[in-house]
C-alpha cells in the first residue's frame, strides 16, 4: 500500500527524474508533460489509478508528494481521465515544494519509504 493522503498531490518520477530534481532544485516535466505543456499530478485518490495506467511495468520510481498550497495559481484542476478532475502544474515543480516518500526499484518489488 502506498503512504497517500486523498488531500495531497501527488507526482510519479523515475529515480533518475527524482536525482535530477534534487541537483537542480526544478522539475521541468516528463516528455509527455513538455509535450502537454503542463506537469501532470496526481490527487491522493487517483495514485493508483496513475500506477497502474502509465508505470505498471516501470523500474525504479519514486513517488513524492507535493505540497499544493506552495503552488498557487499554477495549479489548477481539470477534466481529464473520465471526466475526473486532475491536478494539472502549470509552472516548473520546485524542489521546495516536494518530498519524497516512497521508491520502488523493479516494477513487481514493494514500495519503500524513503
Amino acid at each position: 500500500m502506498l503512504p497517500v493522503e486523498a488531500d495531497r498531490v501527488y507526482k510519479l518520477l523515475t529515480a533518475r527524474q527524482w536525482e535530477a530534481l534534487c541537483a537542480s532544485g526544478r522539475f521541468e516535466g516528463s516528455p509527455d508533460d513538455l509535450r502537454d505543456g503542463f506537469i501532470h499530478l496526481s490527487s491522493g485518490s487517483q495514485v493508483a489509478g496513475t500506477l497502474a495506467r502509465h508505470y505498471a511495468q516501470v523500474d525504479d520510481l519514486v513517488l513524492i508528494e507535493v505540497d499544493a498550497g506552495s503552488l498557487g495559481a499554477a495549479l489548477v484542476h481539470e477534466a481529464s481521465r473520465g471526466g475526473a478532475l486532475f491536478p494539472h502544474l502549470y509552472a516548473p515543480l520546485r524542489l521546495t515544494a516536494c518530498r519524497g516518500i516512497a521508491r520502488r526499484e523493479r516494477a513487481n518489488d514493494e514500495w519503500q519509504l524513503l
